[in-house]
């Protein structure tokens, strides 16, 4: 299976999205037959779609979609994990077959210690009863954070999201390198090779500017436990669908077949998927 293991959709509504700007590329519905138009060229079979709003009712918009939409092979929904009686959602949710995880908008949370409340870590304790995994979604400095996390849930499967947004328009390397070796130190913990054209410079970036990320990203976490992701819609703030694929295509072409197959697919339904 060829799977980007990283992507949303939406029927726009400024009351819902706030953050997406008026007049964006982003500005408007994109559904699944949209998805499909850009994965059939490049030979993708099929999507993880994560939640981009932190709602319940969104978690079941997008398992709606998964029935009627054979592309939706997978969905990272949002409930709320500080909740007390957050094992009723968790429960519910986790009986339909195409509800893999479950994902909260860290980078958003004022509290870079956000994910260490006692009502958060105890919501992603109620996790693994259920079988499902966790999306880290954090910035750089949020990194330390969730290495104290993953330390109390070693038998938890969590995967970060956009390589924890690197500045590379910037150029800047630390600590995000070296926070970032740290929590790829937990065999436990995957990464998404995704979200890096949003986090360059929109007008002005080359390919290369992104090597010095996925050389540190490929190193740390090897291909065993890398999946490509598209972050679509989302990465048209910078580039096209096909040019967040291009990006991974053009740095893996030096791995072995193996493990770009693994990239490629196999280890995002691996990781989702195999559900014990």
């Amino acid at each position: 299976m060829r799977l980007d293991a990283h992507q949303h959709f939406w029927r726009y509504d400024a009351g819902q999205y706030p953050w997406i700007p008026v007049g964006s590329p982003l500005h408007r519905d994109w559904l699944p037959e949209d998805l499909v138009k850009l994965q059939k060229p490049l030979g993708l079979d099929g999507s993880i779609a994560v939640q981009a709003r932190q709602s319940v009712e969104e978690s079941d918009w997008l398992l709606s979609l998964a029935d009627s939409h054979p592309v939706v092979k997978g969905v990272v929904g949002w409930v709320d994990l500080r909740a007390p009686d957050v094992a009723k959602d968790l429960e519910r949710l986790s009986r339909h077959p195409k509800f893999v995880g479950v994902r909260h908008v860290v980078q958003d949370e004022p509290d870079l210690n956000f994910m260490l409340g006692d009502a958060f870590v105890r919501g992603i304790g109620q996790l693994a009863a259920f079988n499902l995994t966790y999306d880290i979604l954090i910035y750089p400095q949020q990194l330390p954070a969730a290495i104290a996390l993953v330390k109390k849930f070693p038998q938890q499967k969590f995967v970060l999201d956009h390589m924890a947004k690197p500045v590379i328009k910037a150029h800047l390397l630390e600590p995000w390198s070296s926070d970032l070796k740290r929590l790829a130190e937990h065999p436990n913990v995957h990464c998404k090779v995704s979200g890096m054209l949003t986090e360059a410079d929109h007008h002005h970036q080359t390919i290369t500017d992104f090597k010095p990320y996925l050389d540190i990203v490929f190193n740390a976490f090897t291909p065993k436990r890398l999946m490509f992701g598209s972050d679509w819609p989302v990465c048209r703030f910078a580039g096209e669908y096909a040019q967040a694929y291009g990006v991974v295509e053009w740095y893996i072409q030096r791995l072995t077949s193996t493990e770009q197959q693994a990239i490629w697919g196999l280890n995002a339904a691996a990781f989702y998927f195999n559900r014990k």
